[in-house]
């Protein structure tokens, strides 16, 4: 089996400059981490090594199950070596990336599958073992659902850990770069992207990956501009070339003439200026210029995004995902380690509120304990609240945890994906459920918990009078929302043209949501990425949304604009743009009056 292992070859130094004469190649790929970085390529697992294939006598074979045996303890002591060094780092939710690599170390199946065919075909374990590897990887990746398929990477992770073990191979760990790169790679592994050194490594881009790939997660949590996605990078990047990375458009420019060199430089430091001067609003107040006041908060996955959302201005957490608990690991986690989680993030963030959101497993995001047949349409199928009211026992674990946790600051739940009166009405009866329970044994929740329910089907929201007998809020969440209601798959690249925030639907289905909401005296928030588009937050100010919700560096952008119009002028805007009739019209509207209005945050 043909395994890649890291490149020897060091990037360049000194200043980039495009001497080498090379045309300039612009690679389209995923944006995964917005900003744009500029520096010579180091390329990672750029070499071919071939396993040979070697017979071995059979007196030979269990010599050879005790390399493998010796092989296996000695990756799982790094692998646990990595987990300590990055839960230290990061946090314990990113260190439980790695439960999945440690799971498949244990996998009896796997192991008694290498050791059977060691005796039977009398090869050397380095050919059995990157056989059955192969196999493993190519059913991983062969599967439909993206979740799944990224699951791959983890597999194809640790089998290299092993070969290298059983090899002796050495592979160059990104701990060891000493100078600033971008790093191109087929793809980073939760182990690659634990061990880099954040002060050299300035930017990457790999061949695949997805926006819910562990890569691109980590990218943002470490605030590295980062395309994914790219398909052939690897064979079109040579190391030492020089490359532009931006991760706001999924752009990557290989050796860019002066020019291309000059315009990205250029940006780089208009966006880096930009930032730097938004951060002077963080502490101001999320008010219009006529004194309407909005709030502003931020949508984080785990705890140790609470620094930036601080450092950003966000005046709370408008969106806890939950989900992150229960993937990559074989159990459930406890109820105690949820009411941790939820408990520092409170207490973090007090007197500020923290919206959680109950458990969204399901669409693209199942653990494999659960064990779920593959669905046709999984994004229409056993997922979020149909998941948790199907399964109960988890889900009362949650509630629990959350429940106990809301006396530590100002929590407020909410349900995802509610699509009719009776599941919000049978999910609040298991929360009233948790709530006597707890109390029978003594334990303390804050009475006056606020419960919300998310927006995003259709049918929800044309039957908004009746949820809202049964909540204090709604929250929006767009991503959902515009996939229901324009029958567009959201990660089909075939159709992705069609998936329009701005189509006179959509708006119009918001509108009617925030409308509904007020008459019916709640407040009204979303958190979908539509809030954290300057352009659009426009409209959403002029149509009445009470609270924003984003990911935290685009927090200032957002405050900046609320900061800039007055609600009269919002509302005109909002006025002209129920006039146009075509999504591209609106959006080529509204990117313009933000222009008049709020110039500074303009495209450079």
């Amino acid at each position: 089996m043909a395994r890649r292992r890291a490149s020897p070859r060091r990037a360049g130094s000194g200043e980039p400059s495009p001497e080498r004469g090379s045309e300039p190649v612009e690679l389209k790929g995923i944006p995964a981490s917005p900003g744009v970085s500029i520096g010579r390529a180091f390329l990672l697992d750029s070499e071919e090594v071939a396993i040979p294939k070697q017979a071995v006598a059979p007196s030979a074979i269990p010599q050879e199950i005790a390399r493998f045996e010796e092989a296996l303890l000695q990756t799982r002591k790094e692998i646990m070596d990595i987990q300590e060094k990055i839960s230290k780092e990061l946090g314990l939710e990113h260190a439980e990336i790695f439960n999945a690599h440690l799971m498949f170390l244990e996998d009896r199946a796997f192991i008694e599958e290498v050791v059977q065919r060691l005796k039977e075909e009398q090869l050397c374990v380095e050919y059995i073992f990157s056989e059955v590897l192969r196999k493993y990887v190519q059913a991983f990746s062969k599967v439909e659902d993206e979740y799944m398929r990224e699951r791959a990477s983890d597999v194809d992770d640790v089998g290299r850990r092993i070969l290298r073990n059983l090899t002796g191979l050495k592979r160059l760990s990104l701990a060891e770069l000493t100078q600033p790169v971008i790093v191109v790679a087929y793809d980073l592994s939760p182990s690659d992207t634990a061990t880099m050194h954040r002060q050299h490594v300035i930017g990457f881009i790999t061949d695949i990956g997805g926006r819910t790939s562990h890569t691109a997660i980590m990218a943002k949590s470490l605030e590295i501009p980062a395309v994914v996605g790219l398909q052939a990078a690897t064979q079109r990047i040579l190391p030492d070339d020089l490359i532009v990375v931006d991760g706001s458009s999924g752009t990557v420019i290989v050796n860019p003439d002066p020019t291309m060199l000059k315009h990205f430089e250029e940006l780089k430091k208009r966006l880096e200026s930009l930032d730097q001067a938004l951060l002077r609003v963080k502490d101001l107040r999320a008010e219009t210029p006529d004194g309407h006041r909005v709030h502003l908060a931020a949508n984080i996955e785990f705890p140790e995004e609470i620094p930036s959302v601080i450092a950003h201005g966000a005046e709370g957490i408008g969106l806890y995902r939950t989900e992150f608990f229960y993937l990559n690991r074989s159990d459930f986690p406890s109820e105690e380690e949820q009411f941790e989680a939820y408990r520092h993030v409170a207490k973090a963030m007090a007197p500020h509120p923290v919206i959680v959101r109950t458990i969204d497993l399901g669409g693209d995001k199942f653990m494999s304990e659960l064990r779920v047949p593959r669905e046709m349409n999984p994004f229409l199928g056993w997922r979020a609240i149909r998941f948790c009211l199907a399964r109960p026992d988890i889900f009362k674990v949650q509630l629990r945890a959350i429940l106990r946790a809301s006396v530590f600051g100002k929590i407020k739940l909410m349900y995802p994906m509610i699509s009719g009166l009776e599941e919000l009405q049978a999910a609040n009866r298991i929360l009233e459920e948790m709530k006597q329970e707890l109390a029978r044994e003594g334990k303390q929740v804050d009475p006056n918990l606020e419960v919300g329910a998310m927006i995003e089907v259709p049918s929800a929201a044309l039957i908004l009078d009746l949820l809202a007998k049964e909540v204090r809020f709604f929250s929006i969440g767009t991503n959902d929302l515009i996939q229901y209601a324009l029958a567009v798959d959201r990660v089909n690249e075939k159709i992705a043209y069609l998936y329009e925030p701005t189509h006179p639907a959509v708006l119009r289905l918001i509108r009617q949501i925030i409308q509904v909401a007020h008459e019916n005296g709640l407040w009204v928030s979303m958190c979908g990425e539509m809030a954290g588009e300057p352009a659009l937050a426009l409209l959403l100010l002029g149509m009445g949304l009470d609270s924003f919700s984003t990911s935290p560096v685009n927090v200032p952008r957002i405050k900046q604009v609320i900061r800039s119009v007055s609600t009269f002028r919002a509302k005109e805007v909002v006025k002209e743009i129920f006039r146009l009739t075509t999504g591209k019209e609106v959006e080529a509207f509204a990117r313009a009056r933000l222009c008049e209005l709020v110039p500074e945050l303009c495209d450079p």
